[in-house]
């Protein structure tokens, strides 16, 4: 009876695994051409996307909250990005001043971990509920992103010769070993979020911080910092979407 339950409760704890195999194993059957080792790869590519925004949103949700602008705040990004390389930043001389791909993406990602440190901020320092303000935020984004250029997108993103901007469009198509380069990067931040919930005490403090607030706060855990930490590190996540 004892090993009856135990099986019972693996299976229960499976049931998301379990379930997974059986979708995978109803397409093998009804589409010959579901388990190629280059379908497999697309769906991966399409599936980093979510994932890494599931990397960051995995840590807020240890915490007790909730980032519900990480969409938002991916799309806002793709406009920074897509204004830096077609258009340049204009100076206070007249001047415009463009930036390489390495530079955007420096510049993107300070600009979702920005965001970020706005929402840790805002829950922390003035008590807000995480969502309500990540949902203000995520309207805030949506519409700074729809009025960043007049409703349109930048659908040339190939870059100069001249300037030194090219090959942003393979950051999303490349390959590295014959696997896309998101899933890479998904790979790489699944192993820093791995490495910061289980080898840090950070990842002490996350846990902490979720299981039960109030007693963290009487064992001395920075929860400010920790907090604005997992927002920033979310708003980061956002912005290698974009």
């Amino acid at each position: 009876m004892n090993q009856k339950y135990m099986i019972y409760m693996y299976l229960l704890k499976a049931r998301t695994f379990i379930a997974l195999l059986l979708v995978i194993a109803f397409f093998s059957v009804m589409v010959p051409n579901f388990l190629t080792a280059s379908n497999l790869l697309i769906m991966t590519q399409h599936v980093a996307i979510t994932g890494l925004l599931a990397i960051g949103m995995t840590l807020v949700i240890l915490t007790g909250g909730i980032d519900l602008s990480v969409g938002a705040v991916a799309g806002i990004c793709g406009m920074v990005a897509g204004a830096l390389l077609t258009n340049g930043l204009p100076l206070w001389n007249g001047d415009i001043l463009f930036f390489n791909v390495p530079e955007v993406i420096l510049c993107v990602a300070i600009f979702g971990v920005l965001v970020g440190l706005v929402n840790g901020a805002v829950i922390t320092r003035f008590g807000v509920a995480p969502f309500i303000c990540t949902l203000g935020m995520m309207y805030v984004a949506r519409g700074s992103a729809l009025l960043f250029n007049d409703g349109s997108t930048y659908p040339n993103l190939n870059g100069m010769e001249a300037l030194g901007n090219t090959g942003f469009a393979t950051l999303g198509s490349g390959t590295l070993l014959g696997v896309y380069l998101p899933i890479w990067l998904m790979i790489g931040f699944l192993v820093l979020g791995y490495w910061l919930t289980t080898k840090t005490p950070l990842g002490r403090y996350i846990y902490a911080i979720g299981g039960n607030e109030s007693a963290a706060r009487l064992a001395g855990v920075p929860i400010v910092k920790a907090k604005i930490f997992v927002y920033a590190f979310s708003g980061l996540c956002a912005a290698f979407v974009a």
